[in-house]
């Protein structure tokens, strides 16, 4: 009669058992040397131990068990991130699905596209793939996997009154003495970095995040006097945006806007960048767009992208994409120069994925129409569609490059000579993307319509 928990003597088994042990020892030293753990490693370590309890117990395995294993699951039921398995898929911006750790992890490391496709994202909210979850699940039932574990949309792990207390004594201290504040303000950024129940609870507290601001509230010289406590209080502010619940909450605080404000033009370039990236995560909300675009943040945030400091630039022209999709922002864009400063980025080879993405946008407004043709904006679009590898860059050259041609006259002569020189127009009309094609074509034919006018007469 074979014993509870002795490890069975198939060769397979006993293989199996040899992998998970190593992969488990690999987990937890990773752990254990790292201050900075994710979340993600410890559930893997959970997942690689409770397999290896399966294997010792012989048991029927669960769906940690087979998704350690080669299960040959269909591919559009895998992670483009993790490639496992998803758990809790959730769809992105740009439309792809990812499962949620993952490309939350990708979002809070800073990241505004999407892995896939290179997309830059309107926004950073993830809305539940249910169709695809409940594929995933009649798969799971068909193959004789339990996939109990999935993660429940929204649950986050229960704060201890411990914890609660700790909480309240930091918002206390943020009113002391300046050392009391400094020591607060670093432990709130950290805790609401790692804990996303610290994130809920600011969001759930009364007048907490006006609290969190108190140390930056007295008066300007105490943020630029105090750079270290300015970075902390705008970082944390950041952390409690990529909340959802908590977007309309911190931007309708009303200092919330100004200090960011404030922060984007005086800070260190770490606290600048952070403060545009609050900004990007608080515009999510079609409202904040609207809120945030009436403050008067769109001519400091265009203003630091004209820096061009490496470390700000991707949050700054997220932020200033996700603000100009509310159409009233597009113009106050338009009128603090963002073209401009966009169109020399470009020519520079800066960012010219997002900011491509940003000046298509700005492209409908008609008085950022007549700057781009002042400021030589044609001849660089065609460039880029003749040399970039990026079918994305080209759909949005071309898309600019229509409505020019609508709205100036002037501008036909040179789409003309290059199409003739270079067949640049028409190749993207027959190789190009869906609305590349559509948008070369009908250049194509108002040039062809301009060319049997001037023929005619």
């Amino acid at each position: 009669m074979a014993k509870t928990g002795v490890l069975s003597s198939d060769p397979t088994v006993r293989a199996r058992a040899v992998e998970l042990k190593k992969e488990l020892q690999r987990l937890v030293r990773t752990i254990v040397d790292d201050d900075d753990c994710s979340i993600h490693a410890i559930d893997q370590a959970k997942d690689a131990l409770c397999a290896l309890t399966e294997v010792r117990l012989n048991k029927r395995p669960t769906a940690t068990l087979k998704l350690h294993e080669a299960v040959s699951c269909p591919e559009e039921f895998k992670c483009p991130l993790s490639k496992e398995l998803m758990r809790d898929p959730v769809i992105l911006a740009s439309g792809q699905t990812y499962d949620r750790p993952f490309i939350q992890q990708w979002l809070n490391a800073g990241n505004r596209t999407c892995p896939r496709n290179q997309q830059v994202l309107s926004h950073t909210i993830l809305t539940p793939n249910h169709l695809i979850r409940t594929m995933i699940l009649k798969w799971c039932t068909s193959q004789g996997i339990e996939l109990s574990s999935l993660v429940q949309n929204g649950r986050e792990e229960a704060i201890t009154e411990v914890e609660r207390d700790r909480f309240f004594s930091l918002l206390d201290k943020l009113s002391a003495a300046l050392p009391e504040q400094k020591e607060a303000a670093k432990e709130l950024r950290l805790l609401t970095k790692k804990m996303p129940s610290f994130r809920a609870l600011f969001g759930e507290s009364v007048d907490a995040i006006t609290r969190l601001l108190t140390p930056l509230s007295g008066s300007k010289s105490q943020s630029s006097a105090q750079p270290d406590l300015q970075e902390d209080v705008i970082t944390t502010l950041l952390n409690l945006s990529i909340h959802d619940n908590n977007k309309k909450l911190v931007a309708e605080t009303p200092m919330v806007i100004p200090l960011l404000t404030e922060a984007l033009r005086s800070g260190t370039i770490q606290t600048r960048s952070n403060a545009a990236a609050a900004l990007f995560t608080l515009s999510a909300l079609d409202s904040n767009k609207a809120l945030i675009g009436k403050s008067g943040v769109i001519k400091p945030l265009i203003d630091l992208l004209d820096e061009g400091h490496p470390l700000a630039m991707k949050d700054v022209a997220s932020a200033i994409f996700n603000l100009c999709i509310f159409h009233e922002n597009k113009a106050r864009a338009v009128r603090d120069g963002a073209v401009r400063v966009i169109l020399k980025k470009i020519m520079d080879g800066v960012h010219v994925d997002e900011l491509l993405a940003i000046l298509a946008m700005l492209s409908t407004h008609q008085r950022a129409i007549e700057e781009m043709g002042e400021l030589g904006a044609v001849p660089c679009l065609l460039r880029i569609i003749r040399e970039s590898n990026c079918e994305r860059n080209k759909e949005n050259c071309i898309a600019i490059l229509h409505t020019v041609c609508l709205n100036d006259r002037t501008k036909w002569k040179v789409l003309q000579e290059e199409d003739v020189t270079y067949g640049t127009i028409s190749k993207l009309a027959q190789d190009g993307t869906s609305r590349a094609k559509r948008k070369a074509n009908a250049i194509l034919e108002r040039l062809r319509r301009a060319i049997n006018i001037t023929h005619t007469a």
